[in-house]
């Protein structure tokens, strides 16, 4: 986990964690540098119009929230993840999507080079 590698749209890519479908959501591991937690994604019953379909948790923490998007060109569907907390110097924004070839579904952060 964490291999970092470039895309053909001039972003570097990582994966930072890993999920497999539960009855209310996903539980996982994310891992970075900094961060090595178990996690889980709980869906939200009744989400708001703009509120997240999905709250973070590492154990009794508040880590996060993901909202259900698809994506335009292959409609297939993924989760908008954003995780944040006040040790983080600013939110990490990634991808929660399944990778072909890869087991369960990837959490996958991702920046845009500046070149």
């Amino acid at each position: 986990m964490g291999a970092a590698r470039e895309n053909q749209g001039n972003e570097t890519m990582a994966t930072i964690g890993t999920f497999t479908s539960t009855g209310n959501g996903f539980s996982g591991a994310i891992k970075t540098l900094n961060l090595n937690v178990k996690a889980k994604m709980i869906r939200v019953e009744n989400p708001s119009d703009k509120g997240p379909h999905f709250r973070i948790y590492s154990g009794n923490v508040e880590l996060g929230a993901a909202w259900q998007k698809t994506a335009k060109d292959t409609e297939r569907d993924y989760l908008s993840v954003k995780l944040d907390d006040p040790s983080f110097p600013a939110p990490i924004y990634a991808t929660l999507t399944e990778v072909e070839g890869a087991e369960g579904l990837q959490l996958i952060w991702s920046r845009p080079n500046r070149d």
